[in-house]
This record gives C-alpha cells, sequence and structure tokens, in this order.
C-alpha cells in the first residue's frame, strides 16, 4: 500500500506558494531595507534568480523521481546512503525549523489584531496549529492541499489588492538614494533573503502524492515561482515607496510587521488588520505546507532503513504516514517551547544552502552516470552549467555566514554520518548513480541493475503504464546483442538457432523461412529497422525476439548496416495480434530519442526496459 495520489496542478501551484509567502514577504522586507535602503526591491529579484537553478534542478530530479522524501530521495539515490542520510536529517531539520518559526508568526500577527497578547500566549497559539496542522495531515493529504488552495488563492487576493491600492501612494523621495550601500550589499542582502525562495521546492517532497507529476509538478512549481516573485518584487516595491524611513523603528530596529504598517499608512487600522489577516495566512499556509513535507523525509529514509522502521508506517485508514507526522510535529513543539532559534535558523539557512548544492550536483551524477530508465519529463536547461554556476555560488553564499555556521554545520555532518555508520550502513547496502557512473569510466559493463529496476517501477507508476500482452512477451522473449558486423544469412542462422526452441522448431526450416521471406520483398521498413517475419503451424503461438546490431546487418546494398530488429514469429490465428505487434513497434521507433537509448543500452534488460517503458497506446 502507497501513499495516495490526491495533489493536482493547483494543489501543486498552492503548496509551493504558500510554503514562499510567510517571513520573507511580511517580516524581512524591514530588515532587508535597514541594510540597503530600497535596494532592497532588487535583492529581492537577484533572490528569485538565484533558486533558478535549484529550480530547474529539482523539476527534472522530481519527473525522473516522483518519490516521496524529496531532496533526501534524489541525493540518495545519486550519491549513495552516506550523503543520502546526511541530506535526509538536513532536510527535516530546515523544514521543521522553518515550519516553527512559521507557526511562531502566527502568534506574532495574531499579537497585531490583539495586543494584550503576551509571548507565552503567542507561543501557546503557534502549539494549536501545530496539533491542528497535524491532524488534518494525518487525516487527508487532500483535505490539507484543499486548505492550501483557499488559503494560498486567498491571500494572493489580498496582495494583488494591496499592491493595486498602494501603488498609487507611493513617495518617491522614499525610493531615493536607491542603494544605501554598496554592490557587494545587495548579494549579501539577496542571500539573507534567497532562503525565503527556499520553500518553492517543498513541493518536491511530496511528489509521490501528485497525480500526472511528469506535467504537473514543473508547471506548479514555474507558475508559483513566477507568480510569487513578482509579487514580492511589487509588494516590497509598495511597501518601501509608502513607508519609507519608518520602516526602521525609535529605537533603530527594522519593523517586523512592515507590510501591515504600510498599509496602516494608506488605508488606516482596516487596512492594518486586513494584512495582518494576509499575514496569518501566509503563516498557517507555510506551516501546514512545512509538516507535510517535513514529515515526509523520514518516512522516505525508513522505508530505505536509515531510520526505523515504524516511521515508514502507513495509517490503515487514511494512507498518511502519520509516525512520521507525529514526530515530526513532535519535534517543531519542542522547538517553539524550549529553544533560542537565532543560531538556530542561521544554521537551518545554510544547511538549504549546502542541500540546494547537492541536488545540482545531482543532477551532473545523473546525467554523467547515463542510467537508461533515468527518464525525466522535464531536463533543466543549460545543463551543466546552470548547476556547476550554481554550486559554486550556493557553496559561496555558506561561507560569507560566518565560521560559526561553517563549525555547526560541519558537526551536523559529522554527526548524521556517525549515525550512518552506526545505523543505517549495516542495514542498506542499496545502490546509487554514482556507482554507475564509476563503472562507466572503469568498464564499459555494468553488472548490478537494483538502482535501473528501481527506476523502471518508478516510471511505470509515474506514467500509469499498464503492461499489454506484447510488453509481456518482451519481458520473457530472447534478445541478441551482436558486437560485430554480419551478413544477412549470419544473422538469420542465428536467429533461427534462438527461436528453435521456443517455436519447436528445426534451426533450418526457421533458417529457410525468413531467407524465402526476405527475399519476397526486403523486411528492412526503415533505414535503421528491419522486422522480419515468419508464419508457424500450430495454434496460439506467437514469439518475438529483439536483436540489437552495433555495427550493422547487411541486408543489402541500400540497407547495408540495419541495427534494430525485431523478429516475429506467429501461428495464422494469431494474425489480429501480429497487426497490433506491428502497430507496437512502429510506435515506438518513432519516439525521437528511441535509436540513441536502444544504442546506449548497456544489457539485455536495458534494451527490454527500451521498449516495455515506452510511451505508446496500449491494449
Amino acid at each position: 500500500m502507497g501513499l495516495k495520489k490526491e495533489l493536482g496542478l493547483l494543489e501543486v501551484f498552492s503548496i509551493a506558494s504558500g510554503a514562499m509567502i510567510s517571513s520573507g514577504l511580511f517580516i524581512l522586507p524591514g530588515l532587508a531595507y535597514m541594510q540597503i535602503g530600497p535596494a532592497a526591491i532588487l535583492a529581492y529579484f537577484v533572490a528569485g534568480i538565484l533558486i533558478i537553478p535549484s529550480l530547474f534542478s529539482k523539476a527534472e530530479l522530481a519527473t525522473a523521481m516522483p518519490k516521496a522524501g524529496g531532496d533526501y530521495f534524489f541525493i540518495n539515490r545519486s550519491m549513495g546512503a552516506g550523503p543520502g542520510t546526511i541530506a535526509g536529517i538536513t532536510t527535516w531539520f530546515s523544514l521543521a525549523f522553518k515550519s516553527a518559526f512559521a507557526l511562531l508568526g502566527i502568534g506574532v500577527f495574531v499579537a497585531i489584531i490583539f495586543p494584550s497578547i503576551s509571548y507565552n500566549e503567542v507561543k501557546l497559539i503557534a502549539l494549536f496549529f501545530c496539533l491542528l496542522f497535524m491532524i488534518l495531515n494525518v487525516i487527508s493529504t487532500r483535505h490539507s492541499g484543499k486548505l492550501q488552495i483557499f488559503l494560498v488563492l486567498g491571500l494572493l487576493l489580498i496582495l494583488v489588492l494591496y499592491i493595486i491600492e498602494g501603488i498609487s501612494k507611493v513617495e518617491i523621495h522614499n525610493l531615493t538614494p536607491f542603494n544605501h550601500g554598496t554592490s557587494a550589499d545587495i548579494f549579501a542582502t539577496a542571500g539573507l533573503i534567497f532562503i525565503s525562495y527556499g520553500g518553492l521546492t517543498k513541493i518536491a517532497s511530496v511528489a509521490e502524492e501528485i497525480k500526472n507529476p511528469g506535467k504537473n509538478l514543473p508547471l506548479g512549481m514555474i507558475l508559483s515561482f513566477i507568480i510569487v516573485t513578482a509579487i514580492y518584487v511589487l509588494v516590497v516595491f509598495v511597501t518601501i515607496g509608502v513607508a519609507g524611513e519608518k520602516l526602521i523603528l525609535p529605537n533603530g530596529e527594522p519593523s517586523l510587521t512592515p507590510i501591515s504598517e504600510a498599509a496602516g499608512m494608506f488605508s488606516g487600522k482596516t487596512g492594518m488588520i486586513i494584512l495582518a489577516i494576509a499575514g496569518l495566512m501566509a503563516f498557517i499556509s507555510t506551516g501546514n505546507a512545512g509538516i507535510m513535507a517535513a514529515s515526509r523525509t523520514p518516512y522516505a529514509m525508513s522505508k530505505d532503513k536509515l531510520l526505523p522502521g515504524v516511521l515508514g508506517k502507513l495509517n490503515k485508514e487514511y494512507n498518511t504516514p502519520h509516525y512520521s507526522i507525529y514526530f515530526t510535529v513532535a519535534f517543531m513543539m519542542a522547538v517553539i517551547v524550549l529553544l533560542d532559534l537565532e543560531m538556530l535558523v542561521k544554521t537551518a539557512s545554510a544547511m538549504m544552502l549546502l542541500l540546494f548544492a547537492l541536488i545540482n550536483l545531482s543532477v551532473i551524477v545523473m546525467r554523467e552516470s547515463r542510467i537508461q530508465n533515468y527518464q525525466p519529463s522535464f531536463k533543466s536547461p543549460l545543463y551543466p552549467w546552470l548547476q556547476i554556476i550554481a554550486i559554486f555560488l550556493y557553496l559561496f553564499l555558506i561561507f560569507e555566514m560566518g565560521i560559526k555556521v561553517i563549525v555547526t554545520v560541519g558537526i551536523f555532518i559529522v554527526l548524521g554520518y556517525i549515525w550512518y555508520a552506526i545505523y543505517g550502513k549495516i542495514r542498506t547496502n542499496r545502490e546509487s548513480a554514482l556507482v554507475y557512473l564509476v563503472k562507466r569510466i572503469k568498464s564499459s559493463e555494468l553488472a548490478a541493475a537494483e538502482l535501473e529496476t528501481e527506476l523502471r517501477e518508478i516510471i511505470m507508476e509515474r506514467d500509469s503504464i499498464q503492461h499489454d500482452r506484447f510488453d509481456l512477451l518482451i519481458e520473457i522473449c530472447p534478445v541478441l546483442d551482436i558486437k560485430e558486423a554480419i551478413s544477412k544469412d549470419d544473422f538469420f542462422a542465428r536467429i533461427a538457432g534462438l527461436l528453435s526452441e521456443k517455436l519447436s522448431c528445426g534451426e533450418r526450416e526457421i533458417f529457410q523461412k525468413l531467407t524465402s521471406r526476405e527475399a519476397e520483398s526486403s523486411t528492412v521498413i526503415l533505414p535503421d529497422l528491419a522486422i522480419p517475419h515468419l508464419i508457424v503451424s500450430g495454434e496460439n503461438r506467437f514469439e518475438i525476439a529483439l536483436v540489437r546490431a552495433r555495427k550493422g546487418i547487411y541486408f543489402s546494398e541500400e540497407n547495408p548496416a540495419v541495427r534494430t530488429v525485431f523478429v516475429i514469429a506467429g501461428s495464422p490465428d494469431e494474425r489480429r495480434f501480429h497487426l497490433q505487434a506491428l502497430a507496437a513497434i512502429a510506435q515506438i521507433v518513432q519516439i525521437p530519442d528511441f535509436q540513441e537509448k536502444w544504442l546506449q543500452a548497456q544489457n539485455e534488460d536495458s534494451l527490454r526496459d527500451v521498449i516495455t517503458l515506452a510511451q505508446r497506446s496500449r491494449h
């Protein structure tokens, strides 16, 4: 029993957008303004540009491997269980902390509406919503996704109205001088704001629960990025243009509610309360999406035996990973009640940058390993330069955060490896794409196929492939992989020997039938494709043989190098299926990258996968 596919395009867009629009928009503009003045508007745009490589890389990985766990799953399958353990714990840690902050933010904005609320009551409000979202996520991912739609669409509507109402109230003098710092300060501030965009890729953690992930996941992420980036820049422009220096409080500290205060300046108390409600909706959506995304990481790690098995169990009634949700919520509640979070937030931010660097590296490893069944529905443009630039850029931003953060992240990585060494290493020996890459460098033959098999199963689930009779025949049919160039007669002799036992016919009889059929008219139907076929006696008999001739089979002077051959043999009563098989072959060989995959396939099973995983009409 697996996770239910209940999330459509609108849910994908809402979860990705809801995970972004929180503290990055409702709290950070005041801090950004204090550092560089109106240039904070540009910093928000630059921060959006910085997320693009990770957006494309995660979209590629998630459409190739739409499984629960997101960053953990991708890094585990590309670089192995050791780095995967670090990635999983880091992903869970950063998501849980960001979600805990969002829940505290709920209390902060409630305090704007009800000023008499104490700080302890703010924490109680956060704990209440933590428990509420826990129950909602356990009962149904679909209901949780529907809540995201309501919250995000309502939030976007309020922000659009804020932009429309406030843009005419912008004072030009509040935008000059534009930059209170240097050009380097703009990039430094963009690094701070970058974390605001980190929620965009949270949706990859619930990819297994998305309907038609090959289309809905990248489209939802890209739409979310475009719309939210525009909202970010325009809202910050209006906020700074209206409030200006008033975003700095009399005590010299930045305002923690800059948008609400700007709304109060042109819409009075009503405007302030409405934007406080919008802030509430933003933090509620982030908290809800965060619990949903964070809980899938321990679930996925448990399935891979890197965490205790109880975290991988699904609720029998609701099909949700309830123990993983309880574990995540318990940690978040402890954070809310007990910890001083300032240093830990910086550490979580650095870990997110580290994860993004590893994600971009994962794309490079998966592509260069040339695993045949790595078949993303969306491919990152500008590969590999976009990924290489992103890796160095993210590592640079981590080093800019200071030695304390670097040391803390280093300690965290060491502790993660210790956990892997004493618990995970003895329980799992899963292959990674990095192993394939090393083997590809050392040898052209790959003996292991565990990752290929897993990716095959993922593609079948992703594309809803239900194998028909043709597929089932391909899975058990004989395969002939010829490395040298040979003549047509030599080829017919080899294939006759391969088929004689299956057809209960003598080799000579099969050879003569193939030769006679070829003499009537050539079975080479495309320059690089031949489909020899023969009729055999009996009933309900049908066989297929796959043939790859790496240097070609010489059928005639017009067709001297045929490298793809389907040999078909059937009894007279199988004429109908004979036509269906020909139709299936016709669809498969017309796929744009068929010939490339066929020639690069590593072994017989890989050749079969090229056929059985092809997109075509099935009976």
